[in-house]
């Protein structure tokens, strides 16, 4: 049966760099995909305005969700300004009652950018309230909750590790060797941020890094190019592993045993 994967990260871009190949592998399997981002990138220039670099952000996560027959949408937040307290929690409650994802990815719990980690918690939870009848998001609707929680998965941090540089060490990690090529493409349309890294971060070339931390991650397991994943299962999240199932034996290496 075919399911709808819903990946949602705090910026654009951030789909791409950690969980690019993944999606290639659900979408060349028929699922259907969905990116969506906190926030449209508005701090992500010095060149632009706000508006101007939203709107050109927005556009290039566009084209690049497209490259795999994807959607992808803006969720209403800004650069910088994700909290995790009830009005947030109510907005990320209302996309999954209106997207209806049977799976959903999201940022890791400990990252190096605040977004990322208030992303991850607002996620986490909104997971939880979407099937709960009495949690209203009547202000973005008339929405029908979730019949249940969805099967909740978290990416890689950057880099596989900490704000402190710890090492994360992923429950599974995907061979993604067959559609790297497209996990590039998927990340070079992101163009204005080539030059927002560079002044910002002190990075060249973020194709080169994405390039160097799936390398990285797919060594970890054996392979040559991996993305990791962590499924959540806390009490009383699912536990059975759909993600895993998705994608094949043959796409999947364990690093520890999925849950049964």
């Amino acid at each position: 049966m075919k399911k709808h994967i819903l990946l949602i990260h705090a910026h654009p871009d951030d789909a791409e760099i950690l969980a690019g190949g993944t999606l290639a592998l659900l979408a060349r399997k028929g699922h259907q995909i969905t990116i969506a981002t906190m926030t449209a990138g508005d701090c992500g220039s010095a060149d632009h305005d706000p508006e101007e670099i939203s709107a050109i952000r927005q556009e290039e996560a566009r084209r690049a969700a497209a490259m795999i027959g994807a959607s992808y949408e803006w969720l209403g937040f800004y650069d910088l300004a994700i909290f995790n307290d009830d009005p947030s929690r109510r907005r990320v409650t209302a996309a999954l009652r209106r997207i209806r994802p049977d799976i959903i990815l999201t940022a890791a719990p400990v990252d190096y950018h605040c977004d990322h980690e208030a992303t991850s918690a607002l996620v986490r939870d909104a997971c939880f309230a979407a099937p709960a009848r009495n949690y209203s998001t009547a202000e973005f609707g008339n929405l029908e909750r979730l019949p249940s929680i969805p099967h909740l998965y978290f990416l890689d941090p950057d880099g596989g590790v900490t704000r402190d540089g710890c090492p994360v060490i992923p429950d599974f990690v995907v061979n993604v060797a067959s559609t790297f090529e497209i996990k590039k493409a998927m990340l070079a349309s992101h163009e204005s941020q080539r030059e927002w890294l560079r002044k910002h971060h002190g990075m060249d070339d973020y194709l080169e890094t994405m390039e160097k931390w799936t390398r990285a991650r797919g060594k970890s397991a054996g392979i040559e190019l991996g993305e990791g994943f962590r499924q959540y299962s806390g009490h009383p999240y699912p536990e059975s592993p759909l993600l895993q199932e998705l994608l094949g034996p043959e796409l999947v290496v364990g690093l520890k045993p999925a849950k049964s």
